[in-house]
């Protein structure tokens, strides 16, 4: 988990910010510590591990189009960073299932999953199949409340 999450004021889960811009949203007053890491300070305030904004943010957006946007940074979010073909726990590259040479939409949840680096050099340019490699977990589409929980 990495940034500190923010509740609507409807203690609605809305993104995840950096410690910096959680900061600025508390010198702003735009936003209180809802849960702090216990014994820290970050400056004058506890260190924020929840804020939740002081007025109510309409979040629309988030009803128009039922999936998220694919993201590296959410498909690593989505598999935990584990590899889905070798189950390393440090998975940090993102591998295309069907290779982007054969594929004219190569980035979306159902063609990319979390792939450690030696995994990802093994495969190449080929499919799971033709490198004699097996998925450990098949690619979905995630919610946005998993990807901002995870």
């Amino acid at each position: 988990m990495s940034g500190v999450l923010v509740l609507n004021a409807g203690y609605e889960p809305l993104h995840r910010v950096s410690l910096q811009h959680a900061a600025q949203m508390l010198h702003r007053r735009v936003a209180v510590v809802e849960e702090a890491v216990a014994g820290k300070r970050y400056g004058p305030y506890p260190l924020p591990a929840v804020l939740r904004l002081v007025r109510y943010v309409q979040m629309r957006w988030r009803h128009r189009s039922g999936t998220p946007p694919w993201s590296r940074a959410g498909v690593l979010r989505r598999d935990r960073h584990v590899c889905a073909y070798c189950g390393a726990r440090d998975a940090g590259t993102v591998d295309h299932v069907l290779p982007r040479s054969r594929t004219a939409d190569a980035n979306t949840w159902l063609n990319t999953v979390a792939s450690c680096g030696r995994c990802n050099n093994l495969k190449r340019d080929r499919t799971p199949q033709e490198a004699g490699m097996r998925l450990r977990y098949a690619p979905r589409v995630p919610s946005f409340a998993e990807l901002l929980h995870a």
